[in-house]
């Protein structure tokens, strides 16, 4: 009996070893360049455990595209001629597959710097360019002291500098400059594209029709559009493109796409693009998820991690639950605010059984790092030179241990398991780039780690870019060095996996991605996928890395992590809402460029504020500004306070905005509320809950549950997508539609009440329902709006 038990399970260990695996990642278009040559290492594009030996590219003649197994890099080129999307075909274990291409004809924009003395080696550097001071050179060609460099860029908000011969210069024929948090200034341009999309494919309703359902879809476009126009519809499902045999042409600017029932079994995804003017111009596409043949978010339809609402805490400022684990770090020359205040494990699971989380709506808590910390102080590098205690978690002395002023591993295990009895998915927040200098392996390896004392004199202290992957944060953190150690990057890999196992946590917030190699983050979700993936559990990843769209979206791929937070987006989003002189065109650009590295449908975290950044409300009510150099003293010399009433609604606005755009929303603990705070530790206070909060806090909770609330129930701001409707410089409307629904948001930044009418597509509806107030206007009625004020309706028919 135990022969034939053994004998099965060889037989299937071997015919799964043999069977011919298939991709499960959905294949993310590819941005390229027409005439450039882009590489993609190929488990980025997607992931498959049984290899790519019997990867073949078919021949596309406007695309050259090359797979070299030898250094799992796909290379790919578009010529000239190439349409605006492109499709590869390929194969791979039998099985036909494509990889969408969005290829760009770069528009080019020239810097000019004029030099008041003889320099050598003068560069362009800034924000399009993740400030690389070698990247981008520019040249002198007629010897007149302009220097000129043309920079590809996308329509939207950059900052810059010149680098000459070692030295920052701003652009002094360039009035607009904004602090850079380093006491000194960046100048600034802006790329504005004028107006409401030229094109824009948009999806109208679901019918059913027996054995298959169709999609109707209606194509807007501010140019000449029809079918003589049109070049061509592209309908991928999953991986695999659909014949035209599944498109039926409408009446006017509209068609159909069919889907066999049988075919939608799982979660499928419909990704539809229309094609016009001999394929130079291509629309949005169309993003659908289907749940076992219904649309994401339908009633009754499981969840994804789209419908995620993250809650981001410090343990030790939350909730003090359990006080016999206190016992702050003494030090003459450490104070409160960077001292441990006492919040732990148990003061989580107490909010979490008094329902702090469910009332909110919430349904993912991210948890700052769990690990053993020093219980010692350590003087910051830089001025003031205040010392810290490890009460945030990020110096580690052990990847095994939780710290004893938490809780214990079982306490953080009911932690988890509490949380799930409530719906509640948990994020540990993982150390990957550095130890303490008192964790036993780097005593044990110092191989693994970086060198703190450079060659030049020099200690590698937080230089940020020119050492990126090895430079250490303090001179008590060691960072490994893992381009350099391959067993270090086994071992913390292996321990990431060793916390989801002990914890039963669900994911991970990814600290200092940047400062990590690729090639750790392409090992940790090849291990997660292995093991996760074929039992169906979903492990979410999410990052934090500072910097361009291009380095923020490398790590962003099929082969690392889901999402990063879209610092980018939030780094114009803040200067928009809070600089009375801004423009709501720039952050709808910024949409753009979101659209274009992340698709309709994302993950990307969106923030109001962070542990790292200075809280909205400082800002909102005047008592910083963005960037400002010594918020730091004022974290620790003059703490700022809410003073004026308007600063609450100015957040509410913002939040407003977070939750009613594209990826993942994070509320920051205590902005729920309307709690400031200056810079670190200043961000990071203790926790206010029920009679600690005044009226006007306990107002915008209560408004903040709202659109909680809203955007779990309307699928649409989910899953939909986006289109702006009307824009201009304190008013911002945009509609979010999908299967389920369609909502028009109508934002107004001013400081006055406005009154507006806002264009609304008659293909969507005639009649306008305010979420909040169940009141009924026609889409031709203007939208009333207050000073810093917000309206969401509900498009219907009638």
């Amino acid at each position: 009996m135990k022969l034939l038990k053994y004998l099965t399970i060889s037989l299937l260990l071997m015919s799964s070893a043999v069977m011919p695996q298939k991709i499960k990642d959905l294949i993310k278009p590819l941005n390229v360049q027409t005439g450039k040559e882009t590489k993609f290492i190929i488990s980025d594009v997607f992931y498959i455990k049984g290899g790519y030996s019997s990867l073949a590219i078919k021949e596309n003649p406007r695309v050259k595209a090359q797979f070299s197994l030898k250094d799992s890099v796909l290379s790919v080129t578009p010529s000239q001629d190439a349409r605006a999307y492109e499709l590869l075909n390929f194969n791979l274990n039998g099985e036909e597959y494509v990889i969408p291409l969005q290829v760009k004809k770069p528009d080019y924009y020239r810097f000019e710097f004029h030099a008041e003395k003889e320099y050598k080696d003068v560069f362009i550097i800034g924000s399009f360019n993740g400030w690389n001071r070698s990247g981008d050179r520019m040249t002198d060609p007629e010897g007149d002291g302009i220097f000129t460099a043309d920079i590809a860029l996308d329509p939207g908000r950059y900052e810059y500098k010149f680098y000459a011969d070692g030295q920052e210069i701003v652009d002094k024929r360039n009035d607009y400059q904004v602090p850079n948090g380093m006491g000194d200034f960046n100048s600034v341009i802006v790329i504005t594209k004028e107006g409401v999309p030229e094109l824009f494919l948009q999806i109208m309703e679901m019918k059913d029709l027996g054995d298959e359902i169709a999609v109707e879809y209606y194509y807007k476009a501010n140019f000449p559009a029809d079918i003589d126009t049109l070049a061509k519809i592209v309908a991928l499902l999953d991986n695999k493109q659909l014949g035209m045999e599944r498109l039926q042409w409408g009446e006017y600017f509209g068609f159909k796409v069919l889907l066999k029932k049988s075919e939608l079994k799982g979660e499928k995804h419909l990704r539809v693009s229309a094609l016009f003017n001999d394929f130079r111009m291509v629309s949005n596409t169309q993003q659908t998820l289907f749940i076992d043949g219904q649309p994401a978010g339908a009633p009754g339809v499981k969840q994804t991690w789209y419908d995620g609402i993250i809650y981001s805490l410090m343990i030790d400022r939350f909730n003090d639950g359990d006080k016999s684990l206190n016992n702050p770090i003494k030090h003459d020359s450490l104070f409160l605010p960077a001292n441990y205040n006492g919040g732990d494990f148990q003061g989580i699971i107490d909010k979490l059984n008094e329902g702090y989380f469910s009332d909110l709506g919430i349904n993912t808590i991210w948890v700052s790092p769990v690990y053993d910390n020093p219980n010692e102080a350590f003087r910051e590098f830089p001025p003031p030179y205040h010392y810290y205690s490890g009460y945030h978690g990020y110096w580690p002395i052990d990847f095994t241990k939780t710290e004893e002023k938490f809780g214990s591993m079982e306490k953080l295990k009911e932690l988890v398991q509490t949380a799930h009895s409530k719906g509640i998915k948990v994020l540990l927040d993982f150390v990957s780039h550095h130890t303490h200098e008192q964790h036993p392996k780097f005593k044990e390896h110092r191989e693994w780690f970086g060198v703190l004392d450079l060659p030049d004199g020099r200690k590698n202290l937080r230089l940020w870019d020119e050492y990126r992957l090895s430079t250490w944060f303090e001179p008590y953190l060691p960072s490994f060095d893992f381009t350099k150690a391959p067993a270090a990057i086994e071992y913390v890999s292996e321990n990431a996996l060793w916390w989801l196992e002990q914890t039963g946590a669900d994911g991970f917030r990814h600290d200092a991605v940047k400062h990590v190699p690729n090639e750790f983050w392409r090992t940790l979700t090849a291990k997660l996928k292995d093991k996760y993936q074929d039992e169906g559990k979903e492990v979410y990843q999410i990052g934090e890395t500072f910097g361009g769209y291009d380095l923020i979206s490398s790590y962003v791929t099929n082969g690392q992590l889901e999402s990063q937070f879209n610092f980018n987006l939030f780094d114009v989003a803040i200067q928009v809402f809070i600089d009375s002189t801004q423009s709501f065109e720039i952050l709808a650009s910024e949409f753009d460029r979101t659209y274009h590295y992340y698709g309709p449908m994302h993950l990307m975290g969106n923030i109001m504020d962070s542990h790292d950044k200075i809280r909205y409300m400082a800002y909102a009510d005047g008592d910083l500004v963005i960037n400002q150099g010594d918020a730091n003293m004022i974290a620790w010399n003059n703490p700022p306070k809410v003073d004026n009433l308007s600063s609450y609604a100015k957040a509410q606005l913002y939040l407003a905005y977070m939750f009613t755009i594209p990826g993942l929303p994070v509320i920051y603990y205590g902005s729920e509320f309307g709690m400031t705070g200056a810079a670190d530790p200043d961000n990071r206070r203790m926790m206010r809950f029920g009679k600690d909060l005044n009226d006007t806090e306990k107002g915008m909770m209560e408004n903040v549950k709202k659109l909680v609330k809203l955007r779990n129930e309307a699928s649409a701001l989910r899953y939909g997508d986006l289109m702006p409707v009307h824009i201009e410089k304190d008013i911002l409307g945009y509609i979010r539609s999908d299967l389920n629904g369609r909502y028009l948001v109508v934002l107004n930044k001013g400081s006055r009440p406005a009154e507006k009418k806002i264009y609304v597509p008659s293909v969507y509806g005639y009649t306008l329902t305010d979420v909040f107030t169940d009141k009924r206007v026609s889409v031709y009625d203007p939208v009333k709006l207050d000073a810093y004020g917000y309206r969401i309706f509900k498009i219907t028919a009638n």
